[in-house]
């Protein structure tokens, strides 16, 4: 397989990046796949001049290890080019690569590439900015900001449960606006998540019919109870919402959750979130800033390594 120059980056500091980049480019020698630079980036914050200074100096395949947010950020340099994404998954969630059925082991992901099929997949963007998994408000933002690198390291796949145990005290309903092709939405919610994958939060799904080449988004909002019963900022009613997320989160792992009278959903290509008051968003692991956001999707954007169909 030649597909031309192909490039390997890996971020160093995701979860098992360090002990997994000399691995990667023996598995990629072993399947005859050269490589005309490979980096080892323990600054993150490089990564995206670093993929497009290898596309200026001709790759056409870039091969990125690393978590959900190191992938996102590639994304966004390689988007609308003639140039082939290799997903390298090495993260705590890896949500991306599960959506596309990429199996979290280095020894596989390498196959994939290997393989040499490619998919068009769609690109989210919020206010203008790509994102690949999913957006949102509330809980999850909150989650994100306590994922330090520490604690990933530490605690590998238990570190977003940890993260969610300890955002559980302070949790707080807010309000929030959609605007959804021609229909309006207003709810409380816990939680609110703008899904352009199937997989978001290390394996949770937005929704089992969600797929990366739909060109639509699926938007979950879990209300609160507490509001609707008038005893919000009470401690009864921090536990109403607390047993409220206990619940829907049982069947987040199968999209399950999309039943319970708590949760409501919808579909659209485009969408604007507003919240009173203003709050943060969270993008494939990022603060994208704050409310009011604009969401539409850019189809076929990405050109990526997938399993063949089957």
């Amino acid at each position: 397989m030649d597909e031309g120059p192909a490039v390997l980056v890996v971020n160093t500091r995701s979860r098992s990046g360090r002990d997994a980049f000399e691995h990667a480019r023996e598995l990629l020698a072993e399947h005859g796949i050269p490589l005309m630079a490979a980096h080892a980036l323990a600054r993150p914050k490089r990564l995206r001049k670093v993929v497009e200074e290898a596309i200026a100096q001709g790759a056409r395949r870039v091969l990125v290890g690393g978590g959900d947010g190191t992938i996102s950020c590639a994304a966004q340099a390689l988007m609308g080019r003639d140039v082939t994404l290799g997903v390298v998954p090495l993260g705590t969630g890896n949500d991306f690569a599960r959506s596309l059925g990429i199996p979290d082991t280095l020894e596989a992901a390498c196959d994939v590439i290997a393989g040499g099929y490619t998919a068009r997949v769609d690109v989210g963007l919020v206010n203008g900015r790509p994102f690949l998994n999913a957006a949102s408000l509330g809980l999850t933002t909150a989650i994100a900001k306590r994922l330090t690198q520490e604690l990933k390291q530490r605690a590998g796949k238990l570190a977003y449960p940890m993260a969610a145990a300890a955002e559980m005290r302070t949790l707080q309903p807010f309000h929030v606006r959609l605007q959804a092709e021609g229909q309006t939405l207003e709810v409380d919610a816990l939680q609110l998540v703008v899904g352009n994958g199937r997989y978001h939060g290390a394996g949770n799904m937005v929704a089992p019919d969600a797929t990366l080449d739909d060109r639509r988004f699926h938007v979950y909002a879990i209300t609160a109870p507490s509001v609707a019963d008038g005893g919000e900022r009470t401690g009864l009613g921090h536990l109403q919402d607390v047993a409220t997320l206990a619940r829907v989160a049982l069947g987040m792992r199968s999209g399950g959750h999309l039943e319970h009278e708590s949760v409501v959903h919808l579909h659209a290509s485009r969408l604007v979130v507003e919240t009173d008051p203003p709050m943060e968003m969270n993008a494939d692991g990022e603060n994208v800033g704050m409310t009011p956001m604009r969401f539409e999707v850019a189809p076929a954007a990405l050109r990526v390594y997938a399993p063949a169909p089957q």
